[in-house]
């Protein structure tokens, strides 16, 4: 509703009004070839990703912003999408299912390998998360308008970032998908895909999915089928510093869409423990909203300060808001970094500077398409370069964001949680009391002088808190499914939530992707 209410501002302002335009995007991707020496070919043609967005006058520019619009309308040279060989080592490509939500279009292909592969289009319709009423209105033209502010092209410069960093990533290759091309499974596909700029990609959503970054992965989840797991036992563990190497990469290329739905989730041995334990190390996707360039026009510039449409964070030579570059990974960030100090934050953006040199940053840049890059590469690189360098000082910034309001949880098995409060600093142990007083899993001391308040979360199981100390910073307790027991000397500063009638008298969970802690609110921020 937010992002409604911002475009509705906007199209107010415009004076917009009217019905949605029937024809409001190209017809077709490819652009007649401006001379013989630019001609199309069967095998590539010259395209753009959207001409559409280029076509505003001055008052639109100065009132909405310039965003990525030149870009989007720039003429690139693509193959044709042919499924028999668009990724060699995979063999002939099969569709198998088209999903994608209601922006972008996705469609899941299976290879000869055996492994699953997607075809994204570049191009969105946001006006689709409108009601019918608003589809037939001038909001959904400025819905759509907004999609200008993305980098249709950034997945392309991320990859080589990741794999630097050791990031797992995908390796997008751009495609153009022919009007006559009748094989993509479905008339819908097939309507929805044709005459399109897409991205192809691999999908790591099975145990046939590879990467050699991972490479004694033994299966890939989605956040949600790894939550399970996580949960239910805890031989699971998150793998904390890779998650947090890749937050890192998050913030450097602005990516602020990294809600717990943008993860996948490797399952591999922990050498620790290798017959024993495991750990998850992510595997981000999506990479949507990187480069995002919304806050150049005068309305979007009101707007973004910290009214409506804050999380929409423009990326900059500066970094700025941080609460709101992170705050869609807020979920995944408490409950997946919650065992690392300022220390780790600083020392893993500091190998990510070393890392990440002049060059590994301008041949990255350099992925862009040429006239791509003539327009946005420059000015991309120089950010890049100044946000590297400040990248140590922002994540200090960022571990104390985080170090406010920490979250523990326990698993589906009973626990003993072991807590320790002094005037300046609480220690939490976790136990399981299936695998006897050998089996702490968790442990960590939290400070006063940067933590307000700690949740501990117990669930489906018998579960001890076990408290020490009078004094110390503020505990919440939510018991779960019990019975529970507290043990506690005092009640200072420690508030107990039990479970009634069967559920948590807590709120519902937003999405779906906080159906296991419905805790996570905004409310404290």
């Amino acid at each position: 509703m937010r992002t409604v209410t911002f475009l509705l501002s906007i199209a107010g302002s415009l004076g917009l009004a009217g019905c949605a335009k029937r024809h409001y995007f190209q017809r077709d991707a490819v652009v007649p070839a401006p001379s013989a020496a630019r001609p199309n070919t069967a095998d590539s043609v010259w395209a753009t990703a959207g001409r559409q967005y280029a076509q505003h006058g001055f008052v639109n520019t100065v009132l909405v912003g310039r965003h990525h619009r030149a870009a989007w309308a720039a003429p690139v040279r693509v193959p044709v999408l042919h499924l028999a060989t668009a990724w060699p080592t995979a063999g002939p490509l099969t569709p198998t299912k088209l999903g994608g939500g209601f922006q972008t279009t996705s469609l899941t292909l299976k290879g000869a390998d055996g492994r699953s592969y997607a075809l994204r289009s570049i191009d969105k319709d946001p006006s689709r998360i409108l009601p019918k009423f608003w589809q037939r209105t001038f909001v959904a033209n400025a819905l759509r308008d907004a999609t200008s502010a993305g980098l249709g092209y950034g997945a392309l410069v991320v990859a080589p970032l990741a794999q630097a960093l050791g990031v797992p990533h995908t390796h997008p290759r751009l495609e153009y998908v022919p009007p006559e091309e009748q094989q993509l499974g479905s008339a819908e596909a097939n309507q929805r895909l044709r005459g399109k700029l897409a991205l192809l990609e691999e999908k790591y959503s099975s145990k046939r999915a590879y990467s050699p970054l991972l490479p004694q992965a033994t299966d890939f989840l989605s956040d949600e089928d790894m939550r399970k797991l996580l949960y239910e036992d805890p031989h699971y563990r998150p793998d904390q510093p890779a998650l947090l190497q890749a937050r890192l990469l998050d913030v450097l290329v602005g990516d602020w869409d990294r809600h717990a739905g943008q993860w996948q989730w490797a399952l591999s041995p922990d050498p620790a423990a290798p017959a024993t334990r495991h750990l998850f190390a992510p595997v981000p996707k999506d990479r949507d909203q990187v480069f995002f360039r919304l806050a150049d026009g005068t309305i979007p510039w009101l707007l973004t300060r910290r009214v409506l449409v804050r999380h929409l964070v423009t990326f900059r030579h500066r970094y700025h808001d941080l609460v709101a570059l992170t705050g869609q990974g807020r979920y995944v960030d408490q409950r997946g970094l919650n065992e690392l100090t300022q220390r780790d934050f600083v020392a893993a953006a500091e190998r990510t500077r070393q890392r990440l040199p002049d060059s590994v940053l301008a041949r990255a840049v350099r992925r862009l398409p040429p006239a791509v890059y003539a327009l946005e590469g420059p000015r991309l690189l120089r950010d890049l370069q100044a946000r590297r360098d400040a990248l140590p000082a922002v994540a200090a910034r960022y571990y104390r964001l985080k170090a406010e309001r920490p979250v523990v949880a326990g698993t589906n098995q009973p626990d003993h949680f072991v807590v320790r409060r002094a005037p300046d600093s609480t220690t939490v142990q976790v136990y399981s009391r299936t695998l006897g007083p050998d089996s702490l899993y968790y442990q960590r001391t939290f400070y006063t002088r940067e933590t307000k308040r700690l949740t501990l979360e117990g669930l489906e199981s018998r579960d001890l808190f076990e408290v020490s100390g009078a004094r110390g910073l503020r505990l919440v307790i939510h018991a779960g499914a019990g019975p529970d027991v507290l043990r506690a000397p005092s009640r200072r500063r420690l508030r107990y939530e039990e479970e009634a009638n069967g559920r948590l008298n807590r709120p519902e969970p937003k999405n779906k992707h906080e159906q296991f802690y419905p805790y996570d609110r905004l409310e404290d921020e």
